[in-house]
């Protein structure tokens, strides 16, 4: 790592998810914290009283001051604490059958105490929040954040008492059509604290990011960096792998960052054997701890290459849709049986489709042994020549991007999905693409492209973006959406560029239990034949090197709206929202039991 590269690291950390917060903190996990998490009581705020006033400017005596009467005679039209309550972290669409679809402003509310130490600095740290939050706490606003699937945190020392303390939130999941994602959007667009909510309390002084990888191309060399917090920079820092008998020593320089690089002589993770160590990171104020797998990812011609040799990504796609009941996935049980899924189905891949999943998800995935595609919701059309839109895709990148960064199982962030050809579109995602390998210059980067005729029968892969990624992405529906099934028969696939493959969706939808010939529309029987003829036609691609149908399981869409099949759900599942497996779901997995076969 040259000096002008740890130059631009450093600049990167002056880029915030959120202009008014405070840089993000990285290990929640690992560090000493206190939940916020259950019952939160909350005001359905559809014209946004609470925040306006009848002339639609911003009331300097909203709800969040969470005022109340002092005599008899004064008026409060509002009461947090006779108000109902949802579950956090929850969706509040399947918890309250009347906000089903509900789209606007709900305030959340939560009372607690904190035993406050001299020494010591508090955060309060949540998961996500779709899709735009305001953060009060005691009356005060504290920050402020705009992205439905990344973490943020703000400081709040100063403002915290020892008793009476309330935090008051403002979500409002409009859709917009600067937004990222747009108005237009093929999931179940779910409102509220859909992740944990924590107080994190750290030293004055306190390790707030790192990264420790190996570097690119090598299986033996770690290149990487600690990053400190608070006023007491210029220290010395340290990383122990116990295991190995390792303990190195680094300098911070005066903003607190330190470069980090040593040899070992490491295990590798693998999907067969996903070693992870156990590492300390510390300086003279504080330490953390993470548990860290070694891998190395790259592209060779048209190969993928985990430590050195070829691999086949045999992958689903998922949504974050919890996997036996209604609503978001966000615990580590959601995680484990999805992810258990995946692997009865034979995989060693997953795509977490089409924003950034709960952090369990890959925290399960690096113990699993499962390889991760990561992306954010640039999808389909969004305002590429917004620069607010940039900047909006861009933090939720960074976001994305700093909190999994030393998760062996992320090889690949992603860029779009399904979006149109156009010069705008294609700055846009060009400048995303050098933030990324500026950001992580250790992973793959790819995208999901659109399909193009070359003629009748042979589909080329000719999207100008592609000469910006290492590994194609390509969406593509034949058998569903483009011609009958037996399409696929007669297709040839071509591309301009010596890069691996990933279709990275195929598919047709099903309604579990619902039976017929193989012409019969929504029958289990018409999925099958769908996957039958995809499976044929995917071995006849010379430089396929994965795939990922659509979907895992079945998910809520507003966009589906057929009574008595659809429901509002997105039936593409290999599996119905209930757990219950279709009769696709056994192609693909023979499928990949024969990919696994040819690699042993």
């Amino acid at each position: 790592m040259d000096n002008s590269f740890k130059f631009k690291l450093v600049i990167l950390f002056s880029l915030s998810i959120i202009t008014t917060a405070s840089e993000l903190i990285i290990n929640i996990e690992n560090r000493n914290k206190t939940s916020l998490n259950g019952k939160w009581n909350i005001i359905i705020d559809p014209f946004e009283n609470g925040y306006y006033d009848y002339r639609y400017k911003p009331h300097e005596n909203g709800y969040f001051k969470n005022i109340k009467p002092k005599k008899k005679s004064d008026r409060v039209e509002y009461d947090f604490d006779i108000s109902p309550t949802l579950q956090v972290p929850g969706d509040w669409n399947t918890q309250n059958d009347k906000l089903l679809f509900y789209e606007g402003t709900i305030w959340y509310k939560k009372s607690f105490d904190y035993n406050k130490n001299q020494d010591k600095r508090v955060f309060i740290y949540f998961g996500a929040a779709n899709s735009n939050a305001i953060v009060y706490l005691n009356g005060e606003k504290i920050g402020e954040h705009t992205g439905g699937f990344t973490p943020f945190n703000f400081e709040i020392t100063q403002k915290l008492k020892e008793k009476g303390n309330f935090v008051i939130v403002k979500v409002d999941n409009k859709r917009h059509a600067e937004g990222v994602p747009t108005l237009n959007f093929d999931w179940w667009n779910y409102g509220g604290l859909t992740r944990k909510v924590m107080l994190v309390t750290v030293p004055e002084t306190f390790i707030q990011d790192y990264m420790i990888q190996l570097a690119k191309g090598s299986q033996e060399k770690i290149e990487g960096w600690i990053k400190l917090n608070g006023k007491e920079l210029d220290q010395e820092v340290a990383i122990k792998i116990p295991e190995l008998d390792i303990q190195r020593s680094f300098k911070t320089n005066k903003e607190g960052f330190a470069k980090v690089s040593f040899k070992g002589n490491f295990e590798l993770w693998t999907p067969q054997n996903p070693k992870l160590y156990s590492i300390v990171i510390s300086s003279k104020t504080d330490e953390v701890t993470d548990k860290i797998g070694f891998r190395n990812i790259e592209v060779n011609g048209r190969e993928i290459s985990l430590n050195g040799k070829p691999v086949f990504l045999r992958g689903i796609s998922i949504h974050e849709d919890a996997p036996l009941r209604s609503g978001r996935a966000f615990n580590k049980e959601d995680a484990k049986i999805l992810l258990n899924w995946a692997k009865e189905l034979n995989c060693n891949f997953v795509r977490l489709a089409h924003y950034p999943h709960n952090e369990n998800m890959v925290r399960v995935a690096d113990s699993m042994g499962i390889m991760v595609w990561a992306e954010i919701p640039v999808y389909w059309t969004i305002q590429w020549e917004n620069k607010e839109t940039f900047i909006n895709a861009k933090n939720q990148l960074s976001a994305l991007i700093t909190r999994d960064k030393n998760r062996a199982s992320v090889i690949l962030w992603s860029m779009a999905n399904e979006t149109p050809l156009s010069k705008l579109r294609l700055d846009f995602i060009k400048k995303l693409v050098q933030f990324t390998r500026m950001k992580d210059p250790t992973r793959l980067i790819t995208a999901a492209l659109e399909i193009h005729y070359k003629d009748k029968n042979t589909v080329i892969i000719d999207d100008p973006l592609g000469k910006e990624l290492d590994v194609l992405g390509c969406n593509e529906y034949i058998g569903w959406y483009d011609g009958p099934p037996d399409k696929c028969d007669n297709i040839k696939w071509e591309t301009i560029y010596n890069k691996p493959l990933i279709i990275s969706e195929f598919g047709g939808g099903a309604l579990y239990g619902f039976h017929g010939d193989t012409l019969t529309m929504w029958s289990e029987e018409y999925q099958e034949n769908i996957y039958k003829h995809q499976v044929s036609m995917l071995k006849r691609i010379s430089f396929l090197r994965g795939t990922t149908p659509w979907i895992l399981k079945d998910f809520m869409s507003p966009r589906r709206h057929l009574p008595g099949i659809q429901d509002y759900f997105n039936l593409k599942g290999l599996i119905s929202n209930r757990g219950s497996k279709k009769k696709a779901f056994y192609i693909m997995q023979n499928f990949y039991q024969e990919k696994m076969r040819a690699e042993q």
